[in-house]
């Protein structure tokens, strides 16, 4: 009998969405179908089609999108009554015409192979696609150092920003000193518009946890910490229970796999703090300290977590490592150009028509990655530039669109590959309020150590406040531009000598915008609302009064009928007026 299987995506971007009453309702349609399996899987990246519903029969796909209980229970009921898939509400398939087969076709999926496929709360499923036998593999019939040699061999580098060849990083911390090592998973995913390590976690946390005791085998680790945030309830679940069964296995604990290994993992819950992020400040978390950096040397592979050697790496780099053992180095570095090989996950956000994750080859032109796979720019609006790295990263303007997504050809713009959050700016995006809003977050994250860091930052974001308000003084662009140096320069880590990326590069690629706001006391992009008028256009006003209801100040009158009047002195700039009219008669100047 030929099984069907049903899977609806309930990580955090299908449940924010409704999937959860979906997945519910066709628990009871299919309670008592033995011919039909349904499975609670991860993320599958399309998030702006949430929820989703996937049938698949024979190993042919079809994905359904903006379901709700309803809709779902019907596109199941008609498929398994007639064998014919539905075409309504249909946006993915391996045998079908579907809008989205195009923009997963130009993707290669290694760190997401299982997302979407795979209950990620069953170990079985994990192993049944290659899980596990990487480890298997390397445990009984590969030395610690040829498993880093295919690591070195690979290309990889490491997911979290800097780029650092892994296999020369584990090679320090096999080579350092001590009879206790650690291995870290760096899951302290803090970047606005980020949430790539999330959705891994969620949707297949055993990937994770192999790579991670791949590398303490390689390295000669005893014991291995995950530091996840605490605002990720699920993913935290989910790879709890995934160590529980990992260690039923034999894949985790005392003499793994009957090898004389043994490593265990547990999980580190973080209160939140961006700063985190940085490798020397999660370590003093971990170690129960304030999460502040350290100076480095020495580095983590000579004295890390309570002094010990450690190895630390982050979500997407560990969860390449089975795939590269599995399959070789040769199969990974096939994909990627120059020293920038294999895949990267991004999390597009922002003004971008198909907002979610995305996994492409490495060296792909930003152009494509946008337009090709993201769908471009809502609304016929053109695009401004692309915020990558998140607050430590920078602005990449439409002049630099083929730009390839590789570290040294982003670095050359002034941004950073950073863990993969790309948010897309539109026409209507003011880079000064960007900067801004970047400024605030690293100034509201700074954990105070560095002079440069807390109190610049501070400075700095007044700097901009004030361009923003029309009171911009003629230095302050080239004032905020000294101050950057001065902070990237006395700086301690990597939060601080990064914060001013997002000046830096919106001054150097959009200096007119910022003089325009000084000069003329004008916002180009009409979103400083300090710098902005609205007014009505009587003529065109027919009177209806809904701008005069809508208005929360009671700025406008007006009689029935008859033209409104804006008082601008009253105004508080909120827009509501400008959505309410159904004539188009309010602009903004």
């Amino acid at each position: 009998m030929t099984k069907t299987v049903v899977r609806v995506g309930v990580g955090s971007c299908g449940i924010a969405a409704g999937a959860r009453p979906v997945f519910d309702r066709l628990s009871t349609v299919l309670a008592h179908q033995e011919d039909v399996a349904l499975k609670p899987v991860g993320c599958v990246g399309l998030c702006f089609h949430e929820p989703l519903v996937e049938i698949e029969r024979d190993g042919q796909r079809w994905l359904y999108g903006e379901m709700d209980a309803d809709g779902a229970e019907q596109v199941v009921r008609d498929f398994l009554s007639t064998g014919v898939a539905p075409s309504e509400h249909l946006v993915y398939s391996t045998v079908a015409e579907a809008p989205e087969n195009d923009m997963l076709g130009k993707q290669v999926r290694v760190v997401l192979r299982n997302c979407g496929i795979i209950n990620p709360e069953k170990i079985e499923e994990y192993i049944a696609r290659d899980g596990y036998k990487a480890l298997e593999k390397a445990v009984h019939a590969m030395a610690p150092e040829q498993v880093i040699a295919v690591v070195t061999e690979s290309g990889l580098r490491g997911r979290g920003g800097a780029g650092f060849p892994t296999g020369l990083k584990w090679k320090f911390a096999r080579e350092a000193k001590g009879d206790f090592k650690y291995v870290v998973c760096n899951a302290d995913e803090g970047d606005p518009g980020a949430f790539m390590d999330r959705s891994v976690l969620e949707g297949d946390p055993h990937t994770v946890i192999e790579g991670m005791v791949l590398c303490a085998y390689a390295v000669g680790a005893s014991q291995g910490v995950v530091y996840c945030r605490a605002e990720y309830p699920l993913a935290i679940k989910h790879l709890n229970l995934a160590l529980e069964q990992a260690r039923e296995r034999g894949y985790l604990g005392k003499n793994i796999l009957g090898t004389n290994f043994s490593f265990d993992i547990y999980v580190k819950e973080g209160a939140g703090a961006f700063v985190c992020g940085e490798e020397t400040a999660l370590m003093a978390s971990i170690e129960g300290k304030r999460g502040m950096p350290r100076p480095r040397p020495p580095f983590p592979a000579q004295s890390g977590v309570f002094a010990k050697p450690t190895n630390i790496n982050n979500v997407e780099t560990f969860a390449n490592v089975p795939w590269i053992l599995v399959h070789g180095a040769e199969a990974f570095n096939r994909y990627g150009i120059g020293k920038s090989r294999g895949t990267k996950v991004f999390a597009l956000a922002g003004k971008i028509v198909k907002g979610g994750l995305v996994e492409v080859p490495m060296g792909m032109p930003l152009r494509e990655v946008i337009f090709g796979v993201g769908g471009g720019i809502p609304d016929g609006k053109a695009f401004k530039a692309v915020q990558m790295g998140g607050p430590s990263g920078g602005c990449i303007p439409a002049s630099l669109l083929d730009t390839p997504v590789d570290y040294e050809s982003i670095n050359a713009t002034g941004a950073i590959m950073g863990s993969g959050g790309m948010v897309v700016m539109d026409e209507a995006t003011c880079v000064v309020d960007v900067a801004k809003f970047f400024l605030s977050f690293t100034q509201r994250e700074s954990c105070g150590k560095c002079p440069f860091c807390r109190i610049g930052t501070k400075r700095m974001l007044e700097i901009l406040t004030r361009i923003s308000e029309g009171q911009g003084r003629p230095d302050d662009v080239d004032l905020l531009l000294e101050m950057s140096v001065q902070i990237k320069d006395g700086s301690l880590c990597g939060l601080g000598q990064t914060a001013p990326n997002p000046v830096l590069t919106t001054a150097k690629y959009f200096r007119e915008e910022y003089e325009a706001h000084i000069r003329d006391h004008k916002c180009p992009a009409k979103v400083c609302s300090a710098l902005i008028h609205y007014t009505i256009d009587a003529e065109t006003c027919i009177g209806c009064t809904k701008c005069a209801r809508a208005c929360p100040v009671k700025a406008i009158s007006g009689a029935l009928k008859t033209p409104h009047v804006i008082d601008d002195s009253m105004c508080v700039r909120c827009g509501l007026c400008l959505k309410s009219c159904p004539v188009k008669a309010i602009s903004v100047e």
